[in-house]
């Protein structure tokens, strides 16, 4: 007889893992709705309601071999469903039953995993049709960001707050009105043509590196990294750059993804502990990625035009992925990138960014000037990594009490267990210093 207990050790197990493959899969399948459905906020619905089914099913069943398959068809049923209802509702409509005809052989089983595999590596994926949908012009800059980050990062309105440093409520408000703008515009759900992309680009590039900022460096959770979602963001990433090849500032995301990226394998230790990148074994940085990231970036480079924010980050990388070692790194060129990347964007975040350059450059007393003045911004008064640069400073000046202070607070700030596991080390140790 099995133990109640034991029941539910085995529920939360699968709790667990149908929610790591919602993080994973909510993407692929809310768009694969959408292609059916044509309205994004009924599609994240009906994605919904495929992984309540999953959380109904797979404790009896067991966990399918391929649970992001089950998730699309459990997605494309219900999708045929609603079609199907709104078709009984407008029998007048006849067209509506002929298109569900058409969807109902356009989706048959048989054909769904041809069709998906033969749309994974074209310009139309859904994915990418999603992006373009959720960043219309139609939509609010703010409206167009938060949904795609929701839709596409699979990001909890809290997790999108914190990427960026406004109340939750303020986010949840932006999804439910790009929504609503979206049905009742009548969005349609495609790639725009060649003519209509550049006004749309900006939102485009903004909304790609924010997924991949939430796979690079976890909001919240247990894992510091995610690199799901950063391979997911590299992926749409190249497929935009194909798309607009005369585009620096494509390529230069591209660059800024790959570099990045080419970290990742030596941010978490074989324990699961997060590692600094002053800590980093480089010889753990994946090659092919930086190799790839440079061609980018030269690539980006022979566009018209000057370089943009993306580009001129990705010059910020491409000095750390040249650089043996943090010693060894030209400081000074990160500080001289940072004043002209500080022409295009000045805000405190890129200004915190470049008083750590600094403090590499020129020392900590140089730097904590620097950073003192920004802890009256109200936009990084919540913003763990003011108070964590504040508190390296301070260590570096042997002030190992107010370095303390600084990493607790830190701490207190951060959503991610990792990050607090490694700020609340930094603060122990000076502890111990002091």
């Amino acid at each position: 007889m099995t133990h109640p207990a034991d029941e539910r050790d085995a529920f939360a197990a699968t709790r667990r893992a149908v929610e790591a493959v919602w993080r994973i899969e909510s993407a692929r399948v809310i768009a694969h709705a959408a292609r059916i459905v044509r309205d994004v906020g009924v599609a994240e619905e009906i994605a919904q309601d495929a992984f309540v089914a999953a959380l109904e099913s797979w404790p009896d069943g067991g966990i399918p071999e391929n649970p992001g398959a089950w998730l699309m068809t459990a997605a494309k049923h219900r999708a045929l469903d609603r079609l199907r209802r709104a078709a009984s509702h407008a029998r007048a409509h006849e067209a509506m039953g002929a298109d569900l005809e058409a969807l109902e052989a356009h989706f048959a089983p048989d054909f769904v995993e041809a069709l998906d595999t033969a749309r994974e590596d074209e310009i139309g994926d859904d994915l990418l049709r999603l992006v373009f949908v959720a960043c219309h012009p139609v939509l609010p800059k703010e409206g167009r960001v938060a949904l795609t980050l929701r839709l596409l990062g699979g990001l909890t309105t809290a997790e999108i707050a914190r990427a960026f440093l406004v109340p939750e409520a303020t986010v949840a408000q932006r999804i439910v009105r790009a929504k609503r703008t979206l049905a009742g515009a009548n969005v349609p759900f495609e790639v725009p043509r060649l003519a209509d992309l550049k006004p749309r680009l900006a939102s485009v590039f903004e909304v790609i590196y924010l997924i991949f900022n939430e796979g690079y460096t976890a909001t919240a959770g247990q894992d510091w990294t995610r690199p799901a979602l950063c391979e997911e963001a590299l992926r749409l990433g190249r497929m935009l750059a194909e798309l607009v090849p005369a585009e620096g500032e494509a390529h230069g995301l591209v660059a800024l993804m790959e570099l990045q990226a080419s970290r990742l394998p030596a941010r978490v230790n074989a324990a699961g502990h997060a590692v600094l990148l002053a800590d980093q074994d480089r010889s753990r940085w994946d090659a092919l990625l930086i190799r790839r990231g440079v061609a980018a970036l030269s690539r980006g480079a022979a566009c018209a035009g000057a370089p943009g924010p993306y580009a001129l980050q990705a010059a910020l990388a491409a000095c750390h992925a040249r650089a043996p070692s943090v010693a060894a790194t030209d400081w000074a060129q990160i500080v001289a990138i940072y004043d002209a990347l500080l022409a295009l964007d000045a805000s405190p975040v890129v200004r915190l960014n470049r008083a750590v350059a600094v403090g590499m450059a020129q020392g900590p007393h140089a730097a904590l000037e620097l950073v003192d003045a920004l802890c009256e911004e109200a936009a990084l008064r919540d913003y763990p990594w003011l108070p964590a640069a504040r508190g390296d400073l301070l260590e570096k000046l042997a002030r190992h009490a107010e370095a303390r202070a600084e990493f607790e607070r830190a701490a207190s700030l951060t959503q991610n267990a990792r990050d607090r596991e490694v700020l609340l080390g930094r603060a122990q140790a000076c502890a111990a210093r002091a």
